[in-house]
């Protein structure tokens, strides 16, 4: 049974509950959207993150648009990996388009310790990290990502599967809502790979989760350019992988003195160890 808690702020003190964690329970975060803006660097994550004691979580997760300008400067990076330890193992950390636009890759994975894209499995949960701002003008990347996605797929047989992107991608799922209603984009002409110029998310990676939902290794897509307006969505596929969505944009809008539309949601996922339960709530 899925729970869903929502925490209404009326301040700009921290709402998110601190849990007591025990060795045989584990507790996921994701953030997706987290810049603050407004600065000149544009290294800023938002304020309550900032104040926030991240040590109650066992991993976060986060969904890209880490900061305005994440890799204008090499320290934004440093600054980054003090609020999020990048470079732990169960950290992760999907690719947006305000993380990459200065091109200084190097810096992040230097931070990390981790690929732009890659595959990590622990406690029976397999995490693919996903940039989904490889082009077709890099081909050689954007097959390598694809032929781990596709790898990850074909050999999967238990567990969990959770599959991590910043961007609207996932288009023309079926019985899953179009990302244009839910984020702050919608790529219709996003290619998987440069083996064909008429593949998509819906006809090229969709069916490998589709496969792996059937073995009984459960799936989410879980997609982090939410938050300015829209804060949330949730859709379960035809075939049963279900979709998340989630993300933050309150904190600027605060600075900037703009209107609140709906508060921001972040995704708390709870792992009972020992009869692998994994369980999520909007928080």
């Amino acid at each position: 049974m899925l729970r869903y808690l929502y925490c209404f702020c009326c301040s700009i003190l921290l709402c998110y509950p601190t849990y007591s964690q025990t060795t045989d329970t584990l507790r996921y975060v994701f953030f997706g959207h987290t810049y603050a803006g407004g600065e000149p660097d544009g290294k800023r994550v938002d304020f309550r993150l900032e104040a926030m004691n991240m040590q109650q979580f066992d991993r976060i997760w986060l969904g890209g648009d880490i900061g305005a300008e994440t890799d204008l400067n090499y320290s934004n990076l440093a600054y980054l990996d003090t609020i999020f330890d990048l470079k732990k193992a169960g950290n992760h950390w999907a690719l947006g388009n305000h993380d990459t636009r200065n091109e200084n890759i190097e810096w992040i994975e230097e931070f990390s310790g981790k690929e732009r894209y890659y595959a990590y499995t622990e406690h029976s949960i397999t995490t693919i990290v996903m940039d989904g701002n490889i082009s077709p003008l890099d081909c050689e990347n954007l097959n390598k990502q694809f032929e781990l996605i596709k790898q990850v797929c074909d050999t999967i047989s238990q567990g969990y599967l959770i599959f991590l992107v910043h961007h609207g991608i996932a288009t023309d799922v079926p019985g899953v809502a179009s990302p244009l209603s839910y984020a702050h984009t919608e790529l219709q002409n996003w290619l998987p790979n440069c083996y064909s110029d008429t593949l998509n998310y819906a006809n090229s990676i969709y069916p490998l989760l589709q496969k792996v939902e059937s073995r009984g290794v459960d799936v989410f897509h879980i997609t982090g350019d939410v938050g300015s307006y829209y804060k949330q969505y949730h859709g379960i596929s035809d075939h049963g992988v279900e979709y998340l969505a989630a993300g933050l944009g309150n904190g600027y809008r605060i600075l900037q003195g703009l209107p609140i539309h709906a508060p921001d949601v972040a995704i708390v996922f709870t792992h009972i160890l020992p009869n692998n339960q994994l369980s999520w709530e909007f928080v």
